[in-house]
């Protein structure tokens, strides 16, 4: 049978891959899908915990669909941001983005 160890477990692998992509992608669209790939991570931890703590109650799908909501507009937002940046650039790297120096 399947416990609340073996969705924690599969949390923190899909989590540790997310930390990984950010910190090895030089491209800026690869980070945001790993970015997505933690959200993802931590909403099967939300809905691992509400089902084998509290049962009947729906809080950890109601976090879950927030949290879906939220990464939706962290996509919508980014994308606008790699847009405007790549018009400006013409890159998606990120070691290429150097906007802020004087």
């Amino acid at each position: 049978m399947i416990g609340l160890a073996h969705f924690l477990v599969l949390g923190a692998v899909l989590f540790s891959i997310g930390i990984f992509g950010v910190l090895t992608r030089r491209n800026i669209i690869g980070i945001l899908m790993s970015i997505e790939i933690m959200f993802n991570a931590v909403n099967l931890n939300l809905v691992a915990f509400n089902r084998y703590l509290y049962g009947g109650d729906l809080w950890g799908q109601g976090d879950a669909i927030f949290v879906i909501t939220l990464a939706a507009g962290e996509a919508v937002v980014g994308l606008a941001l790699v847009l405007a940046i790549y018009r400006n650039l013409k890159t998606v790297y990120v070691e290429k983005m150097d906007l802020l120096k004087g």
